[in-house]
């Protein structure tokens, strides 16, 4: 009986034990966040507040990584041959998803090759149009442009973008025929809206709001699901007679696929504590996003999987073809 009972012990214990001891020893040492863009965007401001929370709770230092190019692609593939034990983690954004399918032979493979951890938070896009354009709805500027098709142009920082993709789903949701213009700079995009050269934007909140306050173009609806609470008198699409044109920029942390699936729900439960303090939902608002609390590691799986299915059938519907 003495040995049966020692036996038991050692089972239970042999059974509990990996995850146990991912979480006693979890981290070990510092953890670096790799993040695809250059500093001061949304990408790495996110990563930035996360990564002061994750430092505090951890003890260890989070130090933010930019590995810039290739339209994200870089930073991509370092973070998916990064060695899978929790110390590595990847700021993802829509681009993650929207970068390969770009590609004839993808640098990583979005959906294999990493694990979803946490989405950290989805930012919605402004549907803006010249100040001086005739049109004070989303319904004027679909009336506009169908009576005009091929006449009126939308700006964006270049093919594959979120502003890209998000004036094209616009697009394909009205049934208009509006030409891009791709730019290399948010500001020489800008100004050529303002100028009206350049007649429509589908640009994210967070870059947004600088334009809108100085009247040079108009607000007409933002593209998430429900409003802005940085601009609540702006219809959603839905509310303003385009269902069907709802987009959102998406920010979250993965990491390399082969990460033990409990130190995986471990990253997840404590990125949300991060996400749940009240700084880190200050720092989120002054630049027009929300932290997403409700987020869990297989609800963010679900999400991203759908957005790289829906991302994938949009790109040859609207003909960009793989470089």
């Amino acid at each position: 009986m003495r040995g049966a009972a020692t036996l038991a012990g050692l089972l239970c214990v042999t059974s509990a034990g990996p995850a146990d001891a991912a979480d006693a020893k979890f981290p070990t040492r510092p953890i670096r966040m790799i993040v695809a863009s250059s500093a001061g965007t949304g990408a790495d401001i996110f990563a930035r507040v996360v990564a002061q929370g994750l430092t505090d709770l951890y003890r260890e230092q989070v130090v933010v990584e930019n590995r810039v190019g290739a339209g994200g692609l870089i930073g991509g593939v370092q973070a998916a041959s990064a060695t899978p034990d929790g110390h590595s983690l990847f700021m993802a954004s829509t681009s993650t998803y929207v970068s390969p399918l770009m590609q004839v032979k993808p640098s990583y493979r979005p959906i294999e090759d990493f694990s979803a951890a946490a989405q950290v938070t989805a930012v919605t896009s402004v549907v803006m149009v010249n100040a001086g354009m005739p049109v004070k709805s989303v319904k004027e500027l679909v009336a506009l442009a169908k009576a005009k098709p091929g006449a009126l142009n939308y700006g964006s920082v270049g093919a594959g973008t979120a502003a890209h993709l998000s004036a094209e789903i616009f697009k394909r949701a009205g049934g208009i025929d509006i030409v891009h213009v791709p730019f290399k700079a948010v500001a020489d995009m800008y100004t050529e809206t303002a100028s009206g050269r350049v007649h429509l934007l589908v640009f994210v909140v967070t870059g947004s709001l600088g334009f809108l306050k100085d009247g040079k173009v108009r607000g007409l609806a933002v593209t998430s699901h429900t409003r802005s609470f940085n601009l609540p008198d702006l219809p959603t699409v839905a509310e303003a007679g385009l269902p069907g044109a709802e987009s959102e920029t998406m920010y979250g942390l993965l990491a390399p696929s082969k990460t033990p699936r409990p130190l995986i729900h471990k990253l997840g439960a404590d990125i949300v504590a991060v996400l749940k303090k009240p700084d880190t939902k200050d720092r989120f608002e002054k630049l027009g996003a929300q932290p997403n609390v409700d987020t869990s590691p297989d609800a963010f799986e679900k999400y991203v999987r759908r957005e790289y299915e829906n991302f994938r059938k949009l790109i040859p519907e609207i003909g960009l073809k793989p470089q």
